[in-house]
């Protein structure tokens, strides 16, 4: 794998206001020397736009060359501009329309961000010749293969989300883009990312958020579910890595690699709450166990999530290893001055 390094280069990340790629702009900010970031992010209203305005302040405070843009990677003008004015060497896409079971109900959201926007970075990467393009894929592409842990070897043939559908199309799309146009493409597939500053549709944040309020949380499948958590520090470590490395050329000449980013280690949903709790109680933002409402399954969720990164360790010598009870303490340890501060 060709190595190529990142300082003094601009680099620029889509969805740079979301949950990862404000922790991944912080990250190459802290580490990269020269480094100029260019961030696009739309601000949709999906989830409460103050937390997304807190993690740009977050960027703007490091006060590292960062540039920020409000705009839709959908839209085709704004980002042919976008690239002819700061000629990225490396693109990271991480903007997209997230969520499985919002997807059901608004399916244009996904087609809007996740395919249109998608196809926009790729057209704009093949006309401006970048070093690497590094894109988000999702564990959700495993649909309901029984198989485990989830490698990228598997069939990925039966999503079971429109999500799903989309980011598999990513993958797709990227490919055919690499071989076209040798563009180097690495497709990440992040597994349950948590953590401070984390997406309020998330489990763990929804269930805090009730818990905060003495409302039932709502356990699908009655709690027979499992996840593999993967907390934000280790997601950025791998994507950072990842940024640093072009893919070999495959047997049809593409230069493109997916890998799984992972805890690789499954934890039952009832497991997951009643640590989310003790941490909760430990910071005194609950003073108990709260109750507990059991349903089954839903439309567009799978039984279990789990990573096998044997490809992400042998290339990168990299494997996250956050544990669970320290990745929610760290999350309970940030909400509590959250919560003050609303």
């Amino acid at each position: 794998m060709k190595k190529i390094s990142l300082e003094n280069k601009t680099v620029l990340v889509t969805g740079a206001a979301g949950f990862i790629g404000s922790f991944l702009c912080k990250n190459l900010l802290e580490t990269v020397s020269g480094i100029k970031i260019v961030g696009i992010d739309c601000i949709t209203d999906y989830y409460d736009v103050s937390l997304k305005q807190k993690r740009l302040d977050m960027i703007s405070s490091l006060g590292g060359e960062f540039t920020f843009v409000k705009g839709d990677i959908a839209d085709r003008t704004l980002l042919d501009t976008l690239f002819e004015q700061h000629k990225p060497s490396v693109v990271v896409n991480l903007a997209a329309q997230a969520g499985v079971r919002y997807s059901i109900d608004n399916p244009d959201a996904y087609i809007h961000s996740n395919i249109i926007g998608f196809y926009n970075i790729l057209e704009c990467c093949r006309k401006n010749a970048v070093e690497h393009l590094v894109f988000a894929s999702s564990s959700s592409v495993y649909g309901s293969n029984k198989k485990v842990p989830y490698s990228t070897d598997d069939k990925v043939d039966n999503p079971v989300s429109l999500y799903a559908a989309t980011k598999k199309s990513n993958e797709l799309f990227a490919h055919a883009y690499s071989k076209l146009y040798s563009i180097p493409c690495t497709g990440l597939r992040f597994f349950t990312v948590y953590g401070p500053m984390g997406r309020p549709d998330m489990a763990y944040f929804k269930f805090t958020e009730k818990l905060v309020k003495g409302e039932s949380i709502q356990i699908y499948n009655n709690g027979d579910m499992y996840r593999d958590f993967t907390y934000i520090d280790d997601i950025v470590k791998g994507v950072s890595a990842v940024m640093r490395k072009v893919p070999d050329s495959t047997e049809d000449g593409a230069l493109y690699k997916i890998y799984n980013i992972g805890n690789s280690r499954p934890e039952s949903l009832m497991h997951f709450v009643e640590t989310l709790e003790n941490c909760l109680i430990k910071e005194n933002i609950i003073s108990a166990p709260g109750k507990k409402e059991l349903l089954p399954m839903q439309p567009g969720d799978v039984y279990q999530t789990y990573a096998d990164v044997s490809d992400l360790e042998n290339d990168f010598g990299f494997k996250p290893e956050t544990s669970l009870a320290d990745g929610l303490a760290k999350f309970a340890e940030w909400y509590k001055t959250y919560k003050e501060k609303r």
